[in-house]
């Protein structure tokens, strides 16, 4: 890529750039522009230069997003309630905070981001109808129409029922419905196991180093061997968010309050409430996502934007906390005082 116009002349800009890849400065990945001039072959500092250019000027238009600096003063930060904890800049993904970030812990429904990810990754039109299988039906843990086990207060999913992945994606994301989930995951590849290949896939692509999911939906079996093959931890999470932020509809979805979604022949109404407590109280809320087994406790994945100038999100999450409301609210309070973004 050229980026800019040099006025130097040839014989000085080729000493220039001479004197910038001796001192190591020359590469890819940081801040500086190249220049349209003569391309130097070779390697330096073990980087190809074969598509490099020399430096010649910096230019803070087009280099990459301001990176976060903490400001001078400002203490240590500790989440007491959670068993592990991280705050992580979305767009550099330098953690702000980390507390046991790298432990193997079960995050529940926070798992649905992902299974929802991938399913915005894989189908082209979210307006294409889902047919409700027979394996989505026996769903146990949060269903649409019961808000949690064993407590059913709307119309449940039919089988054979058809139903938009836009819809199971309000219903999934929203309230957290492991049929939903499923149902999915089943449209998409055919059956859960196949799913569960691709999720974990894909979390191999992400750079995820202590995650392996067991279930498109995170409702595990209670038992040793969901505890030793079933995981993730806080930075994965973390990282899981970062890189979902490039899908808008799944974010939009996740700040709804509350909908309804039909099947395709009108036949069924569902009503969906959210279980986000932030809606409405958090201005820069950009949106959560929860998690509850009896296995994982309750955890929250949530994303802010600066207060500031809304340019700037940080993601916080926190796995198995029983103050997770408050304790990600605090995060970020600390979070955008601490750091400036320069």
């Amino acid at each position: 890529m050229k980026h800019f116009i040099i006025s130097l002349g040839i014989t000085t800009s080729l000493f220039l750039a001479w004197v910038i890849v001796g001192s190591g400065l020359f590469s890819k990945g940081n801040t500086f522009v190249f220049s349209s001039g003569d391309r130097f072959d070779g390697q330096v500092a073990g980087i190809s230069t074969e598509e490099s250019y020399p430096v010649v000027e910096e230019r803070r238009d087009i280099t990459s997003d301001f990176r976060p600096i903490k400001r001078a003063g400002m203490g240590q930060f500790a989440v007491p309630t959670a068993y592990s904890a991280i705050l992580l800049d979305a767009k550099t993904g330098q953690p702000l905070f980390e507390q046991d970030a790298d432990e193997r812990r079960a995050v529940a429904s926070i798992t649905k981001l992902l299974t929802t990810m991938i399913v915005v990754e894989n189908v082209k039109n979210l307006d294409e109808p889902v047919t409700i299988p027979e394996v989505a039906i026996y769903s146990e843990g949060t269903r649409v129409g019961c808000p949690r086990s064993g407590y059913c207060i709307g119309e449940r999913l039919h089988l054979g029922e058809q139903i938009s992945v836009r819809d199971l994606l309000k219903a999934a994301l929203m309230n957290s419905a492991n049929d939903a989930a499923v149902s999915l995951a089943v449209h998409v590849s055919g059956s859960q196991a196949a799913f569960i290949e691709k999720m974990n896939k894909r979390s191999a692509e992400l750079g995820l180093e202590n995650t392996h999911f067991c279930t498109p939906s995170g409702l595990e079996l209670d038992d040793v061997a969901a505890e030793e093959n079933c995981y993730s931890s806080a930075r994965d999470v973390a990282k899981i968010a970062a890189f979902a932020l490039h899908y808008d509809v799944l974010w939009n979805t996740m700040r709804m309050e509350s909908t309804s979604i039909y099947s395709i022949d009108g036949k069924y109404e569902h009503t969906i409430f959210n279980t986000d407590r932030l809606i409405g109280q958090y201005p820069n809320l950009v949106g959560t996502k929860t998690g509850f087994t009896p296995r994982a406790g309750y955890s929250l994945l949530a994303v802010a934007k600066d207060p500031e100038n809304g340019k700037h999100n940080i993601i916080a999450v926190v796995l198995n906390d029983p103050s997770r409301w408050q304790s990600i609210q605090e995060m970020f309070s600390w979070g955008f005082s601490a750091y400036q973004w320069l």
